[in-house]
C-alpha cells in the first residue's frame, strides 16, 4: 500500500572523504512497521464484504438486507476512495506528513463504530464509503512519509512491508468472518486504529517535511533518530539541496501534463494502477468465496479463500528482495505476462465446464490450483511494484496533486473491474471476466516496457532527473 519507501531525496553526491558512519537501519524499519498498521486496517476493510455479505443477507433477525442491496458493499468502497482523493490531498498538504498519517485513524474508527451499530443498508453504505475515504487517506499519507524517512537500502528489502501487512489484514478478516458475527469482529478491530494513532504520534516528523517547513534543527534531529548517526550534517545538507530544488519547481495542476517528468510519472503511475486492477486482483479478493463456490471442488469456499489469501500474504514476505534484485520493470513485465497466460487458461476451464464440452469432474481442483499459481506470479511483480513506486515518481512540489490523480485512478479502476466482473458473469458466464483480464494482462506486458521507468536503487532526486531525460 508503491514505493512506500523512498529515501528522503538524499542524493549520492558530496560524500565525505573520511570513513562515513553508516548509521543504523532498525529505527526506519520500526517506523515502517508502525505506520503499516494503517494499511493493515485498509486490508481488513477491503475484504470485509467477502465473508460478511453472505452473513448479513442470511441474518433476517438483525438485518433486512437483500443480496441485491448487499452487492453494493463492494462497489461503494472504491467510490469513497475517489471522493476522498478529491480533498484529502489538500488536507495532507496542510497537516504535513506525520499528522496526515495520524489522521488515517479517524475514518477507520468511524467505519467500525458505524458497523457496530448498523442495522440498515444505508448505515452499511455509509461505512463502506468512509472506508473508501480511508483508502484515499492511506495512499496520500503513508507512501510519502515512509518514502521520506527510509534510505534506498531499507527501501530495497523493507519497502513492501505495508503491502505485506495489508494482505495480512485481508487474510485476518477472512478468518474472522468465517467464525464471528459482524459486531464481534468490529469490536475486535476498532482497537487497531486507536493503537495506530498512539504509536505514530511517538515517531518523528519526516525530515523532508521539516526542511520544507524551514525547521532545520528539528530536521537534523529527525535524521539522527531515523539513521542513528553521530554526524548528520552532510546528510542534512544533501537533503536540503534536493528539497529546495524540488520545491522550487512549479506545482500547478497543469504542470502534471505540461512538464515532461510529471507527465511521464503520471502516465506510469496510472498505467500501473489500471493494469494491476485489470489483472482481476480486487475482484478475486472481494469475490473469492463466490468464485470457488461456482467452481465447485472438494474444498469448501471458506477454506479455499483462506488458502488463496494466505498464499498471497506469505509470498509477499519474499517478493521485495526478488523485485530489488531483478528491478521494478522486469519484475512487473514477467509477472503480468505469466498472469495473463494463467487467466486465459482458467477461462478455458470455465468455458469447457459451462458448455459441457467435456467432463471436468476430475479437474475440479484446477480453479484453486490455477488461482494459487496466479498468486505466485502476481506477488512477484503485480502485487508489489504499483504500490512500491507510488511514492517514488513525483517530486516534492507536485507529489500531493500527483497522488490525488493516481488514487482517483485506483478507485475508478477498482469500480470498473468489480462492475465488469458482475456484469460479465451474470450475462455471459464465469469464463468471460477471466478471458478479459487475461487479454488485458498480455497487452499491459507490452506497454510495461514502454511506460514504466526503472527506479531500483535510486534516490528521489535521481528518479526525477531520469524522468526528464
Amino acid at each position: 500500500m508503491g514505493n512506500f519507501y523512498q529515501e528522503n531525496g538524499l542524493s549520492k553526491k558530496k560524500q565525505p572523504e573520511h570513513v562515513e558512519d553508516e548509521g543504523k537501519m532498525w529505527p526506519q524499519i520500526l517506523a515502517i512497521l508502525i505506520v503499516s498498521l494503517g494499511p493493515f486496517t485498509n486490508g481488513v476493510l477491503f475484504c470485509w464484504s467477502s465473508p460478511f455479505t453472505l452473513v448479513i443477507t442470511r441474518d433476517k433477525e438483525n438485518y433486512d438486507i437483500t443480496e441485491e442491496e448487499a452487492s453494493y458493499f463492494i462497489v461503494l468502497q472504491p467510490v469513497g476512495m475517489i471522493i476522498g482523493s478529491t480533498f484529502f490531498f489538500k488536507i495532507a498538504e496542510l497537516l504535513g506528513r506525520k499528522k496526515a498519517v495520524i489522521f488515517l485513524a479517524l475514518p477507520h474508527t468511524i467505519t467500525w463504530i458505524i458497523t457496530i451499530f448498523a442495522r440498515s443498508k444505508w448505515e452499511f453504505y455509509a461505512a463502506r464509503i468512509i472506508a473508501g475515504i480511508a483508502d484515499a487517506t492511506v495512499f496520500c499519507s503513508v507512501p510519502p512519509y515512509v518514502g521520506e524517512i527510509s534510505t534506498p537500502t531499507v527501501r530495497g528489502f523493507c519497502g513492501n512491508t505495508p503491502t505485506f501487512i495489508l494482505y495480512g489484514g485481508q487474510l485476518i478478516i477472512t478468518v474472522l468472518g468465517s467464525y464471528l458475527d459482524v459486531q464481534t469482529t468490529a469490536y475486535i478491530c476498532i482497537g487497531i486504529p486507536i493503537l495506530f494513532a498512539v504509536l505514530v504520534s511517538l515517531l518523528p516528523e519526516s525530515p523532508y517535511q521539516l526542511i520544507k517547513d524551514g525547521k532545520f534543527e528539528e530536521a537534523k534531529k529527525a535524521i539522527k533518530w531515523f539513521r542513528r548517526k553521530t554526524d548528520v550534517e552532510q546528510d542534512f545538507l544533501d537533503m536540503k539541496t534536493d528539497v529546495e530544488r524540488q520545491i522550487s519547481e512549479s506545482a500547478q495542476w497543469k504542470d502534471l501534463w505540461t512538464i515532461i517528468s510529471n507527465r511521464r510519472a503520471l502516465r506510469a503511475g496510472a498505467f500501473l494502477r489500471f493494469s494491476q486492477q485489470l489483472s482481476g486482483v480486487s475482484v478475486f479478493n472481494a469475490y473469492t468465496q463466490p468464485i470457488f463456490a461456482k467452481a465447485g471442488g472438494n474444498i469448501s469456499p471458506q477454506i479455499s479463500s483462506m488458502i488463496f489469501l494466505g498464499v498471497i500474504w506469505i509470498l509477499n514476505l519474499f517478493c521485495s528482495p526478488a523485485v530489488e534484485k531483478f528491478g521494478r520493470r522486469p519484475s512487473y513485465f514477467y509477472s503480468i505476462l505469466i498472469c495473463g497466460v494463467i487467466l486465459i487458461g482458467l477461462a478455458g476451464y470455465f468455458v469447457v465446464d459451462q458448455y459441457q464440452m467435456a467432463d471436468v469432474t476430475s479437474l475440479n481442483w484446477f480453479p484453486l490450483a490455477g488461482l494459487l499459481t496466479w498468486t505466485v506470479f502476481y506477488s512477484f511483480g503485480l502485487g508489489v511494484v504499483p504500490t512500491l513506486m507510488l511514492g517514488e515518481l513525483f517530486s516534492a512540489s507536485i507529489k500531493s496533486k500527483g497522488l490525488c490523480v493516481l488514487i482517483a485512478a485506483f478507485g475508478l479502476s477498482v469500480c470498473l473491474t468489480t462492475l465488469m466482473f458482475h456484469q460479465l458473469t451474470s450475462n455471459i458466464g464465469m469464463y468471460s471476466p477471466f478471458l478479459v483480464y487475461g487479454i488485458c494482462c498480455l497487452l499491459s506486458a507490452v506497454l510495461t516496457l514502454k511506460w514504466v521507468p526503472e527506479t531500483k536503487g535510486k534516490t528521489l532526486e535521481e528518479i526525477q532527473q531520469a524522468l526528464k531525460k
